[in-house]
């Protein structure tokens, strides 16, 4: 039986580095009433010994259609890179565009026309933007020389992702699920730009999901000294060394631990506790926590598309959020710690009544110790 080939390189060499077994997928959410058994697939990470690229060994799953929301952190984030972009001179007015943005929804179109920035009306345009498009390909090399090809003279390719440098510093090994069968570094991603004949002039980093970057490459530039110096930070935090990214196990397991403990220990004490967030970053947690609608009876979301359906694997019920305020819960756990000083502002309610918010990751931690769980 053959066994893994690189996504981009089209190597064969590198180690399994995470095995977290069988788990939903992230974006399926079936009705509640649904009988059927919800569907589990591998998710086992494999790093390219050659080209530094940590992906999924496989990924069977098909993307559902958009239910999620953009998040005002998102939105924001997205507004600052345009002015930052524009401040550094990549982007004038009079300007194209060639947007390719994620599945899970986002765009910087409307952004970057307010800075009379327009949307390419042919096959090439001087900004080409992925937008944690290319986290989603499961051909990196086909998806990465169609975004060169569509540079014009003199473009700038624009390049979003959450970092794997990221998820080691954090813990975020829930990070790694179904629908994202890739993982940048900053060094595995500058490296597939220059075998490309592009070189990463630019780099900037949000604290979006706790680590988000966006790196900005030009045809035959030489990569900027900075932006090598970022990568060779990422190197020493260990985006390329499997047995950093092995311990990614052990922390699953003490973070699904501390979830179910804190989960057990509410129940006992009579607290009432429903959750905030079913995003795909939550599937994997619950699933491997072993969390279901005996600790958690439901998970709020802003999304009306969910209402009604259920995180897949667990049976717990997505409900409004108005449904959550109703039940006057004695603490909201937040799956999503990006949303926190958003749902404080649309729920007052919760704190109004006596109610806490509590952030999930990677412990269980109430906003009075989590007012900066969203790390600079």
């Amino acid at each position: 039986m053959a066994g893994p080939r690189c996504r981009f390189c089209r190597g064969v060499w590198g180690e399994l580095v995470v095995d977290m077994g069988l788990q939903p997928a992230c974006d399926h959410f079936p009705e509640v009433g649904a009988a059927e058994a919800d569907p589990v697939f591998p998710i086992r990470l494999w790093l390219c010994a050659d080209c530094g690229l940590a992906q999924l060994v496989e990924d069977p799953t098909i993307p559902e259609e958009v239910r999620g929301i953009e998040p005002e952190a998102l939105v924001a984030q997205a507004r600052s890179a345009v002015g930052m972009i524009a401040e550094a001179g990549f982007s004038t007015a009079g300007d194209t565009v060639i947007e390719h943005p994620s599945p899970h929804g986002g765009s910087w179109v409307g952004h970057l026309a307010e800075r009379g920035v327009g949307v390419a009306a042919g096959e090439t345009a001087d900004l080409v933007l992925d937008c944690f498009g290319l986290m989603h390909s499961q051909d990196v090399r086909a998806d990465l020389e169609r975004r060169v090809r569509q540079l014009a003279p003199g473009g700038t390719l624009l390049l979003q992702f959450h970092s794997l440098a990221a998820v080691l510093a954090q813990g975020q090994w829930n990070a790694i699920r179904h629908g994202h069968p890739v993982y940048l570094s900053v060094p595995t991603a500058v490296g597939m730009l220059e075998s490309l004949g592009l070189g990463t002039v630019r780099a900037w980093r949000f604290r979006l999901y706790g680590g988000t970057i966006l790196l900005a490459a030009r045809r035959g530039e030489p990569t900027a000294t900075a932006v090598r110096a970022l990568a060779e930070a990422e190197l020493a935090a260990g985006v390329r060394d499997a047995d950093v990214l092995r311990a990614l196990h052990d922390t699953a397991a003490d973070t699904a631990a501390a979830l179910r403990g804190w989960l057990v220990g509410a129940r006992s004490s009579g607290r009432t506790v429903l959750g905030y967030g079913a995003a795909s970053r939550a599937v994997p947690l619950l699933n491997h926590a072993g969390i279901g609608p005996d600790l958690l009876p439901a998970i709020a979301d802003g999304s009306p598309a969910k209402h009604g359906r259920r995180i897949p694997g667990t049976g717990i019920a997505v409900v409004s959020p108005e449904a959550m305020v109703e039940r006057s819960p004695d603490e909201v756990l937040l799956f999503v710690p990006d949303l926190l000083d958003e749902v404080r502002r649309r729920y007052p309610q919760v704190e109004a009544g006596g109610g806490s918010w509590v952030v999930a990751e990677p412990r269980p931690r109430s906003v009075e110790s989590a007012a900066h769980a969203v790390p600079t």
